[in-house]
């Protein structure tokens, strides 16, 4: 019998798991069906079927989304999938597959699941950071999502980048109908992105670190830039919340050198930071690594 099931939906991939108690049972990837709505339900359907069949269960179901459920309307919104968009993916889910599904943003998923035993397990307040295909977050405070009476709790990823200068104009055009998101600036496809702009090279963000690494100055320029723009948009997040953790989950969070330079150059920015001050907040990558939103999806259903 699976406990559990959570699924992650990304802009790329969704990725199954089943939970007996706290552990794996069953995990499955496989690709998103960009653009199409219906394609999606399928997907996720066929996900949950072959994860019962593998271990021989019947679980509940949570979901992880790009985006979050409207309290108002009860149809998805502020989603980066953007076929997502107006759609009532709960109640479709919930037809589809025969049974109750929650649903929650990807980045809350990510945050409770560190929250509870990961990377950020015991801190009171905790701050969940996805740098991926987009930039969400989540924040957690003790041992609860706070989701917020709009739903959009978190969503640090479309605030304006803070303390912008010359280096970060234009501000990009994001999805939204706004310019100059933080999502538009710390993305996974923003740093590529750039980096084309700089060196005329279409180039994956591992090929841009490996090369930083060995000297390039177009690639260590960069990640430079990154950095600066990590460090000033948390910054801006310690000043409000002032979290005790600061978790960064996602494919960026492999870049070595958020950990490394990121606390020493929020210094800057964070107000309390002065002589003899000490910003007291930690930077950490996630425990679970890219099982985080699974597995929180999954505790969506903490009592079964």
């Amino acid at each position: 019998m699976i406990h559990r099931i959570g699924i992650d939906l990304g802009g790329s991939k969704i990725e199954g798991i089943g939970l007996v108690g706290s552990g794996e049972v069953a995990r499955l990837r496989v690709p998103t069906p960009r653009d199409d709505y219906q394609a999606t339900l399928d997907a996720i359907a066929s996900v949950v079927r072959e994860l019962e069949a593998r271990a021989g269960g019947r679980g509940t179901v949570g979901v992880g989304i790009p985006g979050t459920i409207s309290p108002s309307t009860g149809l998805v919104k502020n989603a980066n999938s953007v076929w997502l968009i107006g759609r009532p993916l709960l109640d479709d889910l919930t037809s589809v597959l025969g049974r109750p599904v929650r649903i929650a943003n990807d980045a809350n998923c990510f945050a409770i699941s560190e929250a509870a035993d990961g990377a950020a397990a015991g801190a009171e307040v905790v701050f969940g950071v996805i740098l991926g295909t987009g930039t969400g977050a989540g924040l957690v405070v003790r041992g609860q999502p706070l989701v917020g009476v709009n739903a959009i709790a978190g969503e640090w990823g479309h605030n304006p980048l803070p303390w912008a200068d010359a280096e970060d104009e234009p501000p990009p055009d994001c999805y939204c109908g706004r310019r100059g998101c933080v999502e538009t600036y710390l993305s996974g496809p923003a740093l590529a992105t750039e980096h084309q702009r700089r060196s005329g090279r279409s180039e994956s963000v591992p090929e841009i670190v490996t090369r930083a690494a060995s000297g390039d100055s177009v690639a260590v320029t960069t990640l430079e830039r990154f950095l600066s723009r990590t460090a000033r948009a948390l910054a801006a997040v310690i000043n409000v919340l002032d979290p005790d953790v600061i978790v960064i989950g996602g494919g960026l969070s492999n870049i070595d050198a958020i950990y490394e330079q990121v606390p020493h150059l929020w210094t800057r920015w964070v107000f309390s930071a002065g002589v003899g001050e000490v910003i007291r907040t930690r930077l950490v990558r996630a425990r679970h690594g890219d099982s985080s939103g699974v597995r929180g999806a999954a505790w969506l259903w903490p009592d079964a």
